[in-house]
């Protein structure tokens, strides 16, 4: 079936996505993280979308207000609860035989979901949330950081730059203190309200983790130890740009979207 581009209304203003239509009953909707508009890098939102429409799934992608095609102010990712219900009132308008529609988010899309408390969706697939209180991500946790010079140390070609007087050393000492920072006693601030934002949700969820992602990493790191439903792809980036790692993130979706 042909993709269709939709306009719909979120509070007086005019959103803009893209359907990829499907004849089962359940669909997927499709939330953009940070700024970036519902084709994603490299157009690779919207291949993933063709994939997963090809198992007959319907998915819409939109843009939230102030992104991309869309009017209004971008007021951030948690302001967009809004914006999030509106796309599926026009995936639900769109598809009149779908019963259940399943979120998907990546970084402050997975966070956004939870804030919104599901944002009256079915199912949650949370990758990589994003749960760091400053923009410049400058409270990363101590393990994070470790596991980072721990690749680092095992990189020959950063080894060289560090030799060579490429590697800011003021930069180096500061990152060395932080991961040499014991572990907050309990998550706080921001992990606190998305725990509480999903604590009531009764559909099915899942947290997916990119194991060479920094923001992944800080999850776990601030999440509740040993929850079952957080599933890791040890060799994926943040966007899962690898191949294997795109095959991953696929199948992931897809058992989502056939749970019963």
């Amino acid at each position: 079936m042909s993709r269709l581009h939709l306009n719909f209304p979120c509070e007086g203003q005019r959103l803009v996505g893209t359907l990829d239509p499907g004849p089962e009953r359940t669909a997927l909707l499709l939330v953009s993280g940070g700024n970036e508009v519902r084709a994603g890098a490299w157009n690779g939102q919207a291949r993933f979308a063709a994939r997963i429409a090809a198992r007959g799934f319907p998915v819409l992608r939109f843009d939230r207000r102030g992104i991309g095609d869309s009017e209004g102010e971008n007021r951030g990712f948690r302001s967009s609860a809004a914006d999030i219900a509106a796309a599926r009132g026009a995936l639900l308008a769109q598809c009149p035989q779908v019963r259940r529609v399943i979120g998907l988010g990546n970084c402050d899309a997975a966070s956004a979901l939870m804030l919104a408390r599901g944002a009256g969706l079915d199912g949650l697939i949370l990758s990589n949330p994003w749960t760091i209180e400053d923009d410049a991500g400058e409270d990363m946790p101590a393990e994070v950081v470790r596991d980072h010079y721990r690749r680092r140390l095992a990189d020959p070609a950063a080894i060289r730059r560090l030799l060579t007087g490429q590697v800011s050393l003021p930069g180096l000492a500061r990152s060395l203190f932080a991961a040499l920072r014991p572990a907050p006693p309990a998550p706080e601030g921001l992990p606190v309200q998305m725990a509480q934002g999903i604590r009531d949700f009764a559909g099915p969820v899942c947290f997916l983790v990119a194991g060479r992602d920094r923001t992944g990493l800080a999850f776990t790191a601030r999440w509740t130890a040993g929850d079952t439903r957080i599933r890791t792809c040890p060799d994926a980036s943040h966007s899962y740009v690898e191949p294997a790692a795109q095959d991953w993130l696929v199948d992931q979706v897809l058992e989502m979207l056939r749970h019963p």
